[in-house]
């Protein structure tokens, strides 16, 4: 009892108060100065962790809510540029010709568009006539677009001045006769359709040359009301004899139609063979070697879809005369003047509903040794 006594005292005395006021400030400053301290070491720790693994990295995963609208001038002008520079994309071929069907609603433009020529070349490997053609191209830029399907383990070098460099487009192999050949041309009308002042798209194969300057071939082209595929019903037996009857309904044997794979088309015939769905099928399955489809589908297709568009001619000369299951070639000793007189004189044909002596715009095939004798000759007979 004397104890407890003791102890309230000792509570109520003012010395003991004091001591205690004095020692638990003490107490807490220590600990206090404890956090402070792993506070300071917790932060120098965390930073030296971001900077050695990358801060930026983790900081960037949080992005801003704010992304420029399409219709703003910067956002709208990478939309209508953005396939016409870098051709390399990761697209299937189902995703590419999806995209390249996209067709604007409003017919005016909301930019100044210029309409361009796509010059399509179908190629294995190398353009042996590429400085020929870099001559026919020269001083109209801005007019003309080129694309190159070739083989995809090839790949041709070429200087950053010239108008084929990077103008190669992700490939699949062809083979002559095959439907991996009407693949290949519409897997360049499907990237020459992304870019959007593209109007007019004309196949050509590395053997190719032009027969007129640039500005020629670009008025007839433009100007003319019709397309530019042969398409013919051929009654024999490298004809209709190739017609398979399982291609029915969707193609009778009335509609059968061939013609050569070297075409011109217009943008809206363009968006007809890069979206067809209806005719591949029958062709994939029944026209089979010896029916050789690129000299089939499109003709027949285009017959039956658009057949007052197109012009029922190539504009591209070949040589027959000579037989076989190919034109003839032409080399080094052919190139003269008057074989020139041959291909571009004494021609009719219908252009615009009216006779026209004009009638082809390329010629093939052309070996790579003619190209010393065509440069040398170009200026006075071509023009270029």
């Amino acid at each position: 009892m004397q104890t407890r006594v003791n102890s309230l005292e000792e509570v109520k005395d003012p010395t003991f108060i004091s001591k205690t006021i004095r020692v638990l400030p003490l107490k807490l400053l220590l600990i206090l100065l404890m956090f402070l301290v792993l506070c300071a070491v917790f932060t120098f720790i965390s930073l030296n962790t971001f900077k050695s693994f990358g801060f930026n990295t983790m900081v960037g995963v949080v992005k801003p809510s704010y992304e420029p609208c399409i219709g703003e001038k910067s956002g709208f002008n990478q939309f209508i540029t953005q396939f016409s520079s870098n051709l390399m994309h990761k697209m299937s071929d189902e995703e590419l010709f999806w995209r390249a069907t996209f067709v604007p609603r409003i017919k005016k433009y909301p930019f100044e568009r210029t309409p361009k020529i796509a010059f399509m070349f179908l190629t294995k490997g190398p353009l042996p006539l590429a400085s020929l053609w870099e001559r026919f191209f020269k001083g109209h830029e801005g007019r003309f677009s080129v694309y190159i399907h070739s083989l995809p383990t090839y790949t041709q070098e070429f200087p950053s001045s010239s108008v084929f460099y990077g103008r190669h487009i992700p490939s699949k192999p062809a083979e002559w006769g095959k439907m991996s050949m009407c693949d290949a041309e519409k897997r360049l009308l499907a990237n020459a359709l992304l870019d959007i002042s593209n109007e007019w798209f004309i196949l050509l194969s590395e053997s190719c040359i032009p027969l007129y300057n640039f500005s020629i071939i670009y008025n007839y082209i433009s100007r003319s009301k019709n397309s530019f595929i042969g398409a013919f019903d051929d009654p024999g037996p490298y004809g209709r004899g190739r017609y398979n009857e399982n291609m029915a309904p969707e193609v009778n044997i009335t509609q059968w139609r061939k013609g050569s794979q070297w075409f011109e088309l217009d943008r809206r015939l363009a968006i007809n063979v890069v979206e067809d769905t209806t005719f591949y099928p029958k062709f994939e399955a029944f026209c089979k070697p010896h029916c050789y489809v690129d000299e089939h589908y499109f003709p027949t297709m285009l017959t039956i879809r658009a057949a007052d568009l197109i012009a029922n001619r190539s504009i591209t000369y070949v040589d027959w005369s000579r037989g076989g299951a190919h034109p003839a070639t032409f080399g080094k000793g052919d190139i003269t003047e008057e074989f020139f007189k041959k291909i571009l004189e004494n021609k009719t044909c219908k252009y615009n509903g009216r006779n026209s002596s004009i009638c082809f715009l390329f010629a093939r095939k052309f070996a790579p040794s003619s190209l010393q004798p065509l440069l040398e000759l170009s200026p006075s007979v071509l023009g270029f």
